[in-house]
């Protein structure tokens, strides 16, 4: 048996006015002439986004949801180059505090998936830099929210830049020139076009770093179709975490567009990859990447109601047998 906790990422399609994404560009910046009102303006719609993100954990808790994903556009321009003498994070204290004491009260399970332009595997240094600067911003609001750190952003390998060998060696070449502090964050994801489970676990086992397996994109970019084969190994990856086994689960929207995801998960599918892992760990998250949301999450749940050897803990989790 395996105790499975479903999560869902960012929004919820549920809770009205609750976007914890709002943004400003660098062009709407720029119209203002004071710089200071300017500043002042991205502070309170980042304040904004918090206490939208609050919303959303207290919308999870009343339906018993354990498992998160926060949005990574809480700050707008938190890293533009000509905002870079910007302390963002002081004047968001005070509501990270209030996101502190409730995800302590709750024990939820936090995490980010930092944008794609978050890139380790690249040979441009700039690129690399600001990757950098982005995963520091996710640490301080870890920090802020007085998250443990570790293992608490998801990323892709990268690019293949034609050469998919050389593109794996490149992500170790730059791993020595990441802060410890930010390497231990690190969670990477196979992904639907270029590195595989294989690829990924070459990783993850070479770095000591977990592994997200990503099912629905080993479906779209496998080298064999049997994952299982190397199952035992996504979970070693894992041994040195103090969070359990994560995965993530869509469903194709189509044969014609397989890799994009559906707006709800295919219960089956669902059910086929969990009676092949039940009774391998004690306990698995997983993060549904649907179209909507929150809302597919209690779909899901309802699919699943009554079939055999899945018996419900609460409205988020259940055991399967």
């Amino acid at each position: 048996m395996t105790i499975v906790r479903l999560g869902y990422v960012a929004m919820s399609v549920e809770l009205q006015n609750a976007s914890p994404s709002q943004t400003m560009t660098f062009a709407q910046f720029e119209k203002i002439k004071d710089r200071e009102a300017a500043i002042r303006k991205l502070e309170r719609i980042a304040i904004s986004n918090l206490e939208n993100s609050l919303r959303l954990l207290k919308h999870n808790a009343g339906n018993q949801i354990h498992f998160f994903r926060l949005s990574s556009r809480l700050i707008p321009l938190a890293n533009h180059q000509d905002l870079l003498d910007w302390d963002y994070i002081t004047p968001l204290m005070d509501t990270l505090r209030k996101l502190a004491n409730y995800i302590k009260e709750h024990l939820a399970r936090i995490d980010f998936h930092p944008d794609h332009f978050v890139v380790l595997n690249t040979p441009d240094k700039e690129i690399l830099r600001n990757s950098l600067k982005t995963l520091a911003m996710h640490k301080a609001l870890l920090k802020g929210m007085e998250i443990d750190t570790e293992h608490r952003c998801v990323l892709h390998v990268g690019g293949g830049y034609n050469d998919k060998e050389k593109a794996l060696e490149l992500f170790i070449h730059n791993w020595a020139y990441i802060s410890p502090s930010i390497q231990k964050m690190i969670m990477l994801e196979n992904d639907d076009t270029t590195f595989t489970v294989k690829d990924t676990l070459y990783l993850c086992e070479k770095l000591g770093v977990p592994m997200v397996f990503d099912y629905h994109h080993h479906l779209a970019n496998h080298e064999e179709n049997d994952w299982v084969t190397d199952w035992e190994r996504i979970v070693a990856t894992w041994s040195h975490s103090p969070l359990p086994v994560k995965m993530h689960i869509s469903s194709p929207r189509s044969e014609k567009d397989f890799r994009a995801h559906a707006d709800t998960i295919d219960p089956q599918m669902f059910l086929d990859f969990l009676h092949q892992i039940k009774g391998t760990v004690p306990e698995i998250h997983c993060m549904i990447e649907a179209k909507q949301k929150d809302a597919a999450l209690f779909q899901l749940a309802k699919d699943l109601q009554g079939n055999e050897g899945v018996t419900w803990i609460d409205q988020s989790s259940f055991i399967i047998e």
